[in-house]
């Protein structure tokens, strides 16, 4: 099987990397410079027009959007456990993956391209704080489910990839965890995970070759 994973550097590509590592996947990284434009060259467009990361591509066929790629990783590679075996509890995970996609990821974009997101009546600095604003609403509901939890279900998932990302996000954007602790706590374990600080140096390394 012939796999590869375009990604760039901080977004939330950083998050089926993580589940590859996790699974033991032999796997290629193609990492595309988005300060070069690189994810609207054409050879890129072709292979997706969304122009976004990211793009998993399996024996020449293209699979995007994170809760579809991480619900391929799961079942492709079972022994990895990424998904609780549980049906409902399945389901559950399925439904975190939505959420970080769908629910969280849009107020870190509104923070980080806040001009994307204006109108005449709202400026910049409004755009961006309605974001925090937000990102505090979801995030406490976060802070509750990790009550007691060291992880989102009984043990690592793709769903705490996901989620990692948007910890990590977060907090590159200004967001403080301070108030938080549960949250925090959480971060800093999945930090930890040999899988989480091998895809956090590949990205060091892929910034600093961008910046030479």
């Amino acid at each position: 099987m012939d796999i590869t994973l375009y990604y760039a550097p901080n977004t939330c590509a950083l998050a089926p990397f993580i589940s590859l590592r996790e699974a033991g996947a032999d796997f290629k990284v193609k990492a595309l410079n988005f300060r070069k434009k690189e994810q609207m060259a054409a050879d890129y467009m072709a292979m997706t027009p969304k122009h976004k990361v990211p793009l998993l591509i399996v024996d020449g066929r293209g699979l995007t959007e994170n809760p579809a790629i991480q619900l391929w990783i799961a079942r492709t590679f079972p022994q990895a456990r990424l998904l609780p075996q549980d049906p409902w509890r399945e389901v559950e995970a399925i439904s975190v993956l939505s959420w970080c996609a769908s629910g969280i990821h849009p107020h870190l974009s509104r923070i980080n391209s806040p001009e994307k997101y204006c109108c005449a009546d709202v400026s910049v600095e409004e755009a961006k704080a309605l974001g925090y604003r937000f990102l505090d609403e979801n995030f406490q509901v976060l802070e509750k489910m990790l009550s007691g939890r060291e992880f989102l279900f009984d043990h690592f998932t793709a769903a705490d990839a996901h989620m990692f990302w948007c910890l990590r996000r977060a907090q590159q954007l200004g967001f403080d965890l301070a108030g938080l602790p549960n949250c925090l706590s959480y971060f800093d374990r999945i930090s930890q995970r040999p899988s989480v600080r091998d895809v956090v140096a590949f990205e060091a390394q892929t910034l600093a070759a961008f910046a030479a």
